[in-house]
């Protein structure tokens, strides 16, 4: 089903972080949140997963099968509690299939089985993600939303990542949320992009159309930022 956001509005007592936003991915696609930091983008994401109360509708999706990978990954994983046990946790196979269902998710990640035995302190950032990857698919999920999850890494896995959740959204038939600052990052996995201003959409479209011929004077803001990212 096609994941369907209308009228979404977040406020935080007078402050409005989201304001009337209204976008549309279809099952299968993955669309890119764009904007500076505090334009909504995140705000936006967490409430399509029900972790911010909002007004509005999200529809097309059970509320329990939206799952969230943050940005920091040591963060979001729990330091006392081993990576099998960790995936495990969210996995909706009878105790007895767990150990392989574990494998399963981390062979999908390409990361070893035998990790399972390790703990977050043990492993490198990108492996780190690479867990907290697999920890979201575990719960088997119809959308999946990616928060700027390579800003914290070195510039040298960021892109193992970024080829990861292609390979992913290619073999799983992933619906995707990917939330970046990054408009040449969105232009490598997404294909639509919603452009975050403010709290306000200030544009939508397939995410070629909007770098080529941007409408908006902001999206040309974005663009200017990224050297190698040039609009017509």
């Amino acid at each position: 089903m096609m994941l369907n956001v209308n009228e979404l509005t977040v406020r935080f007592g007078s402050f409005t972080a989201v304001q009337g936003v209204s976008l549309q991915v279809p099952t299968g696609s993955v669309c890119g949140l764009v904007g500076e930091s505090g334009s909504g983008k995140s705000t936006l994401a967490r409430a399509v997963a029900g972790l911010t109360p909002y007004q509005g509708t999200v529809s097309g999706v059970e509320r329990g099968r939206v799952q969230m990978v943050f940005q920091d990954p040591y963060s979001s994983l729990n330091p006392r509690m081993s990576i099998g046990d960790a995936i495990a946790e969210g996995t909706r196979v009878p105790r007895a299939q767990r150990q392989a269902e574990v494998a399963r998710l981390l062979d999908l990640v390409s990361l070893p089985a035998t990790y399972a035995s390790k703990y977050p302190r043990e492993l490198s950032g990108g492996q780190r993600q690479r867990v907290a990857i697999a920890r979201a698919l575990a719960a088997r999920p119809e959308v999946l939303i990616a928060d700027e999850i390579t800003s914290a890494l070195d510039v040298s896995v960021q892109g193992a990542v970024l080829n990861l959740i292609r390979d992913l959204r290619t073999e799983l038939g992933l619906t995707m949320l990917f939330i970046s600052h990054n408009l040449a990052v969105v232009r490598y996995v997404c294909d639509t992009v919603a452009v975050m201003r403010h709290g306000e959409m200030v544009e939508f479209g397939p995410v070629e159309y909007v770098i080529a011929t941007p409408r908006h004077e902001y999206t040309r803001s974005l663009l200017d930022a990224v050297p190698r990212l040039t609009h017509a």
